[in-house]
């Protein structure tokens, strides 16, 4: 949708979000084709590119500026070599601010330098790889999403540095918790294995809520986000709002050594002789970030609070709702601290901002558009304006000025469901309208919703009358009904299919257009392969003995479980000598750490490394006994039971109906 309505961490998160995770990223074998762009649609993107400014050339400067070196044929390929389609033609299928934003994230293609002593590998991943020259080393800020990219970027930068080709990494830095700054740390760690690693507040703790204990879900949503099985096209996937895309690979996590101190906002460190002060971000783009400012290079890094875009409040592959009111004020306090001296804006996305009006400038946009969101959706919600109606509402409230710059404009977070995110922080999903407190179950829902309708036949009636003037929002509301309650209805399927497909097309968020036409794809052919996984064996090596029974816990079948009554372990690790007291009873899974092993049915001594083999499934306990790598005493059925209650989530859940055939 054109911006006045307007998902890669990987898994993620990055975060991946990121992408928000580890891929398999095999395209679909059958070349799936969209349709094209209906006359409607034509029209919609027509009228939206007229009130763009085309002209306003000077972010594609910025992303241009100080190119040292192309990317080569075998790092480009990491990521780029997808998107050679885009070109100076807007095509009818997308819309035309996106597209924009597909052809300036283009730019980014090889290393560059940032200011003395500071460099960024840009477009080979979804973050940039920063290089900081030490006094006896190199520094990076943010190791891009997977291994693979993070080693070939890292080598393609040493190779065309003007400076310091022959130094080693001495320090790599996570902004923060999203999987494209982290997952390529073990690659760093392997070339170096000396680096000194820093994190921001809590990392570890952050990166296990966001990309495991819900893992599995985030990933399948994910997949849709971030258009993971969608086809690099004019009629599939253009951008990803923050750069072209993810890298291919394994994301892994190295556990940082030092992290930001959590009781002070400010904290300046000397790494590797180079002062850096630290500002804890912490519940703004992620749970745990930070920013950090330079002193004696008079450069500004300002992680993911700024991008060239609009970032998300409420990611749509799942996560917590972001702050938006201290995102703004955190900006504020980048500013004002650092405006007066900064002539340099760095960031994990995007390009620099050069000089020191234009940082000033940048930051105060960005600071006043995350404001806009938080303050304006307020003032409706206390004017009784609903949850549904408030993406539609806000829209008239955001200033002609803040509209017409390009870096606020909804590519990865919208005006529309950051709205609905804020409103969701404070008055939660509810708005008090009886009528929404209790709802039927959606397939409960949409039966009866056709047939109040007068059946599938009426709808489908309606709905092509509708879809014919362009209609699609509705059309799209009305055929979901008929398809969630008759999933065999072939013809309402197809339709619906090309009612999402032409919504893809208008959007200008990255993720609403590959949320669109994924579902479009999986109504016609079913789910394809390539979709995200978030719970990596690196990641889930650095979680804690606890939070490792805390991801147990919420596979636990609870009716299942309740029927064995109450079941006592004290799990005991030699390598990290600690003790779990763990006890299921009424169904649920509790665990403690304890200073010394409590009264329980079992006891289990095995080491914590041998503990993330078992929940992935790929060690046996009873191998691990038979070796004499693990042992039992007491009831050595106990701990078998627990397992036993243990569901195997289904990546592959169902998110629109899918068709008979590839169920």
């Amino acid at each position: 949708m054109q911006k006045s309505l307007m998902t890669l961490s990987i898994i993620a998160s990055f975060s991946l979000s990121a992408v928000e995770a580890e891929h398999e990223h095999e395209h679909i074998s059958l070349h799936y084709q969209g349709k094209p762009a209906t006359e409607q649609t034509i029209a919609v993107n027509k009228a939206t590119a007229a009130d763009l400014n085309f002209a306003d050339k000077k972010a594609f400067e910025e992303f241009s500026k100080n190119l040292i070196a192309e990317l080569d044929e075998p790092t480009a390929a990491i990521l780029r070599a997808d998107f050679s389609f885009i070109g100076d033609k807007i095509p009818d299928t997308v819309n035309p601010s996106l597209y924009r934003q597909a052809q300036l994230n283009m730019v980014s293609n090889g290393l560059y330098k940032v200011t003395d002593g500071i460099y960024q590998v840009r477009g080979t991943d979804l973050a940039n790889l920063t290089l900081i020259r030490g006094k006896t080393g190199w520094i990076l800020y943010d190791v891009l999403l997977t291994k693979e990219s993070a080693k070939q970027s890292l080598e393609f930068a040493l190779k065309h540095l003007p400076e310091g080709n022959d130094l080693p990494v001495v320090a790599m830095i996570y902004s923060h918790s999203h999987g494209d700054h982290f997952g390529g740390s073990r690659a760093i760690k392997d070339m170096f294995p000396n680096v000194k690693v820093y994190g921001s507040n809590n990392i570890t703790k952050e990166i296990v809520d966001e990309n495991v204990l819900a893992g599995n879900a985030m990933s399948r949503r994910a997949a849709y986000q971030y258009g993971a099985t969608l086809e690099r096209n004019e009629q599939g996937i253009v951008d990803a709002a923050l750069a072209k895309g993810l890298s291919k690979g394994e994301v892994t996590y190295v556990k940082p050594e030092i992290t930001l101190n959590s009781k002070d906002k400010w904290e300046t460190l000397t790494i590797d002789g180079i002062e850096m002060v630290f500002m804890d971000a912490s519940g703004t783009e992620a749970a745990s970030e930070m920013a950090t400012y330079i002193p004696s290079m008079k450069a500004l890094w300002t992680g993911e609070l700024t991008y060239h875009g609009m970032h998300n409040i409420y990611t749509l592959r799942g996560a917590k709702v972001r702050d938006a009111i201290k995102w703004s004020k955190d900006i504020n306090a980048l500013l004002t601290r650092f405006g007066d001296d900064a002539q340099v804006l760095f960031e994990a996305h995007s390009a620099p901002v050069f000089g020191n009006a234009d940082v000033n400038a940048y930051l105060r946009m960005q600071r006043d558009n995350y404001g806009l969101v938080h303050n304006q959706t307020l003032r409706l919600a206390n004017n009784g304006v609903g949850i549904q109606d408030i993406g539609d509402a806000i829209q008239t409230t955001i200033p002609k000025a803040v509209r017409d710059t390009w870096y606020t404009n909804g590519y990865h977070g919208t005006y529309s469901h950051n709205a609905k995110a804020v409103y969701n922080m404070y008055l939660g999903y509810f708005d008090m309208n009886p009528a929404n407190l209790n709802p039927l179950p959606t397939k409960d829902e949409s039966a009866k919703f056709v047939e109040y309708m007068g059946g599938a036949n009426a709808v489908l009636k309606h709905a092509k009358t509708d879809y014919a003037k362009g209609e699609y929002r509705f059309v799209a509301t009305a055929l979901n009904k008929v398809v969630m309650a008759e999933p065999n209805n072939t013809e309402a399927r197809q339709l619906l299919a090309d009612t999402y497909e032409q919504l893809g097309y208008q959007a200008e968020g990255a993720g609403w257009r590959n949320i669109y036409l994924t579902g479009a794809q999986e109504l016609r052919v079913g789910i394809q392969p390539g979709a995200p996984k978030s719970a990596s064996a690196d990641i889930l090596s650095e979680m804690d003995i606890s939070t490792l029974f805390d991801f147990l816990a919420v596979r636990v079948d609870s009716i299942k479980a309740a029927e064995l009554g109450l079941l006592r372990l004290n799990v005991i690790t030699p390598d990290t000598q600690e003790t779990l007291y763990v006890e299921l009873s009424n169904g649920n899974l509790s665990n403690i750490q304890v200073d010394k092993p409590m009264e329980a049915d079992t006891n289990l001594y095995i080491d914590k490394r041998y503990i993330t083999g078992i929940l992935l499934g790929k060690t046996p306990l009873k191998d691990l006994l038979a070796n004499g790598s693990a042992k039992l005493e007491g009831d050595k059925t106990a701990f078998g039971k627990i397992m036993s209650t243990l569901v195997q989530f289904d990546a592959n859940f169902e998110i629109v109906p899918l068709p008979p055939t590839a169920k």
